[in-house]
């Protein structure tokens, strides 16, 4: 897994490591019970503060995506397949929101957008 820190965006540093760690679980990329390296370790790798990726981890932890056992470091931790589905749900609810909003500041009817959520869907 590889980590990419951008400077040249608004998302805080901490975000973009939570953010794409997250994208690798999902995809599965990382599996349940993968090592993910230590704080400091990926701090030194990134070149960042140790504060920043322990927060990101932390984050990560909170909503269930890591876990770390002393003396023994962070793992992915076992998903079920209900929050995997409850998580790719939020997002998809996050982009349809912005592609409504779009719809109704520039008159798109709803007919109409429904008609490209379904062109997208299946095109796949």
């Amino acid at each position: 897994m590889q980590i990419l820190i951008s400077n040249n965006t608004a998302k805080p540093i901490y975000e973009q490591i939570t953010s794409q760690i997250k994208n690798a679980i999902m995809s599965g990329e990382l599996k349940s019970g993968d090592p993910l390296p230590s704080m400091r370790a990926l701090a030194k790798d990134l070149h960042i503060s140790v504060i920043t990726t322990q927060k990101a981890y932390e984050d990560l932890q909170r909503n269930g995506f890591i876990e770390s056992a002393a003396g023994k470091g962070t793992f992915v931790s076992a998903q079920n397949k209900d929050f995997i589905l409850e998580e790719q749900m939020r997002l998809a609810e996050e982009k349809l929101q912005e592609a409504a909003e779009i719809g109704r500041s520039n008159g798109i009817s709803l007919e109409k957008l429904s008609e490209l959520l379904a062109m997208f869907y299946e095109s796949e």
